[in-house]
């Protein structure tokens, strides 16, 4: 045995001493462990108990406030106040308050009290009772009908008034705020809790309809088991309930007295808490306390490693640290690498101020995620690697390459003076040129390269990085296997998309949005029959934006539902104006597939008394390239409500014949691209009157877009078009200056019989 040195012996009591000194802080630290977790496995379940309690009280604030809501929507009416008030009508108040109050929202019984609290209207049981039937909750409700009569001290609990939080947005019922009363409240009936709601009935627009007293909407909810499951499942509380038990809470079950706003406490609210401290006390504090046991035994043997162990410490320090900065696929640089090594270049060069210049280069392969759906992730995981391989073997020796994750990578190159190095969108073409071998499949790939230069397009590394996938989006939405480099003109553009992205919301909540009509014009007797709505946006400050700029960002947005339903309210509503004309409405894809479009049409009918045959609904080739069978069914049956159908901008993007035969449409929109094609002679000119005598062959009006000379007009008309659109006769107009247009345009213009069609023919031939 090796003899023991005066140093060895040094070191040894040295670890004996701090052994014992570690062994102590362990058994220390662990008993201070164990007493907190079981204090903090208390506290925890204490504050979940409480939170739970407000968040059901809280529930139930809401509640009050969401009948009265529901009530406002059929008492802030001014139809309401004629049709109770003024001229009673048992069917309408059947039908918008008892039938629609009882059904749609649940509310268990309706009353209504004029303006003397004598009871006018009961509603309850699915039925409509006689309104003396009220007098049985009189003394129940009084302090709610004292409340909402202006009466002060009444004795209730006060709630919240979330209500009224909930009306500051609106502009044109602001005045009806001041006028109306309501009153929210949950109180004891037949010693069974419920919400009980009272509201005035008051006119939303004709403020001289409007009664002194009013009359009272009053509305029962019961807090009962369903009502309940319904707070249970919104708050995530397992098992609310009422029960006549008392006040004993269990380890798992809490309960709190339900009192009413009438001091009364007809039952005890109950629930099953979800005691969070439980697995701390049951599960983790035995842990610990045997790993407490664990820990003083192996303190020592931690101390003999503990030398080794700095060791391979170090060597995994190293390897860490290489990991951290490498993309473990590829072996690449990641980003933090590529951030680091190019804020160190620019660095230098900013130092130098020299002729030197960086250039950042962001590229992501095309079509990746159908090659990762098609061939399966492991060839995908395959393909990134031998992308990787690829361009490193084509860049200069000096081009930094990285990857960023997914498809996504980036090089960046020091340039100094007149460079003869190949450009970098060049080598990557030449890497990706050829297919790449990927476990037994030949994939050929390109990429999208976006490229920023220094100092020219920044020179920090946040801005060059910036800009080059700024120039990247732009190349990615040119098409595959394009380089783009950074512009300001760019930078411009994405900022405008972004000003509009920021600005569409708030525009349809503030209606900036409005409504013009571009006139369309009959071929057979020259005279307006009808327009197409077209939506205009009038900023506050930029004026009008037009509608290329705006639509799309929309529709990236999911805007297009509420902006198209926008649309089609206001042209319906201003149908009713225009009785001789046809209108014309644009529907979004998303508007079909993802919208209860034909729900909203019915009601929309409802509201304004339009004739669905008057109203051309119009959809484009997009909508059909997969068409699912919800937009089947759903075009179908708007047919058969009566509306017509219109296949818009036809002779764009992917048209097909197979949509006109199958879809059977009422009209077909030949796009301004095939009709400015007429002055070109011999192919174009057949295609437009192919499809002219196709669409009567298949019983569909033809509609020529984009009419902008006399000559195409003339052209058009010969060749059988039915319908005439575009700038020739008129640029969209407001609803006003469309009316005066159709008249003006009306009469002055000679209609043309069948013999003047036929003369214009040799002009049609000259085109």
């Amino acid at each position: 045995m090796p003899h023991m040195t005066a140093h060895d012996r040094v070191s040894r009591g040295s670890t004996r001493r701090l052994t014992l000194v570690v062994g102590v802080m362990i058994v220390l630290t662990s008993l201070l462990l164990i007493g907190v977790i079981a204090y903090v496995g208390r506290i925890a379940d204490v504050q979940e108990a409480s939170q739970e309690k407000n968040r059901i009280e809280n529930a139930l604030n809401q509640s009050v406030a969401r009948v009265l809501d529901q009530q406002k929507s059929v008492a802030w009416w001014d139809d309401a106040v004629k049709f109770v008030t003024q001229q009673p009508n048992d069917e309408f108040i059947d039908s918008n308050f008892g039938i629609f109050l009882t059904e749609t929202y649940g509310h268990d019984e309706v009353y209504i009290l004029n303006a003397r609290d004598v009871p006018v209207y009961s509603y309850f049981g699915m039925k409509r009772e006689e309104p003396q039937a009220f007098e049985r909750r009189r003394n129940q409700l009084a302090s709610v009908i004292a409340a909402v009569r202006g009466q002060k001290d009444v004795p209730l609990t006060e709630r919240p008034d979330f209500f009224i939080g909930r009306q500051q947005h609106y502009d044109v019922l602001r005045k009806v705020l001041a006028v109306a009363a309501w009153k929210g409240a949950i109180l004891t009936i037949d010693r069974r809790p419920a919400i009980v709601a009272a509201i005035t009935i008051v006119p939303n627009v004709d403020m001289s309809l409007l009664t002194v007293p009013p009359d009272v909407l009053i509305s029962i909810d019961w807090i009962d088991a369903p009502f309940l499951t319904q707070i249970s499942q919104l708050l995530l509380i397992p098992d609310i309930r009422l029960t006549n038990a008392g006040v004993t809470n269990s380890s798992a079950t809490v309960t709190e007295p339900f009192v009413t706003d009438d001091g009364q406490t007809p039952s005890v609210l109950a629930w099953t808490t979800r005691r969070p401290g439980w697995p701390l006390l049951t599960l983790v504090l035995p842990l610990v306390a045997a790993a407490a046991i664990a820990m003083t035994a192996l303190s020592a043997n931690m101390l003999l490693r503990l030398v080794r162990a700095a060791d391979a410490l170090s060597s995994r320090e190293r390897a860490a640290r290489h990991d951290a900065a490498h993309d473990s696929l590829s072996g690449l640089p990641n980003r933090y690498l590529f951030v680091q090594a190019i804020s160190e270049a620019l660095d230098e060069l900013n130092a130098d101020h020299g002729d030197v210049g960086v250039i950042v280069g962001y590229l992501d392969i095309d079509r990746f995620k159908d090659i990762n759906d098609t061939l399966g992730h492991k060839v995908g995981d395959e393909l990134i690697q031998a992308v990787g391989r690829r361009l490193r073997e084509h860049l200069a020796p000096s081009d930094f390459l990285a990857r960023f994750g997914g498809d996504e990578f980036a090089i960046f190159r020091i340039e100094q003076g007149e460079s003869h190095q190949t450009p970098i969108e060049t080598l990557v073409a030449d890497a990706l040129g050829s297919p790449l071998r990927v476990l037994n499949h030949d994939i050929s790939v390109s990429t999208s390269v976006g490229l920023a230069q220094s100092p020219r397009d920044g020179r920090s590394t946040d801005t060059l990085m910036r800009h080059a996938d700024i120039a990247l989006y732009e190349a990615k939405r040119r098409g595959r296997a394009q380089f783009t480099w950074f512009s300001a003109k760019l930078a411009e553009e994405l900022e405008r998309k972004r000003e509009i992205e920021l600005a569409l919301p708030s525009a349809l909540e503030n209606g900036e949005f409005e409504l013009h009509y571009q006139p369309i014009v009959s071929a057979r007797n020259n005279q307006v029959v009808g327009v197409e709505a077209l939506s205009r946006w009038r900023h506050p400050t930029k004026g009008f934006i037009p509608p290329d700029r705006f639509i799309s960002v929309a529709e990236e947005m999911g805007l297009m539902p509420k902006l198209g339903e926008w649309v089609i309210r206001e042209a319906l509503k201003q149908a009713g104006s225009w009785p001789d004309l046809e209108i014309a409405v644009n529907l979004s894809p998303a508007q079909v597939q993802h919208t209860d479009l034909l729900g909203l049409l019915k009601q929309l009918l409802i509201d304004s008394g339009a004739r669905p045959e008057r109203i051309t609904l119009e959809i484009t080739e997009s909508l059909l390239l997969e068409p699912t069978p919800k937009t089947r069914t759903t075009l179908k049956e708007l047919r058969q409500l009566g509306f017509r159908i219109a296949l818009d901008d036809f002779g764009t993007g992917f048209s097909s014949l197979n949509y006109l035969i199958e879809f059977g449409f009422d009209k077909l929109k030949i796009d301004r691209s095939l009709v400015s094609a007429l002055s070109q002679a011999g192919s174009a000119q057949t295609v437009v009157l192919s499809v002219i005598q196709l669409g009567h062959a298949l019983g569909m009006e033809v509609v020529a877009e984009g009419i902008e000379t006399e000559a195409e007009a003339v052209t058009m008309r010969f060749w059988g078009s039915d319908q005439l659109q575009g700038y020739l006769f008129s640029k969209a107009l407001p609803a006003d200056d469309l009316q005066h247009f159709v008249r003006d345009y009306n009469t002055r213009t000679p209609q043309l019989d069948h013999h003047e069609a036929v003369a214009v023919s040799g002009a049609g031939d000259s085109v």
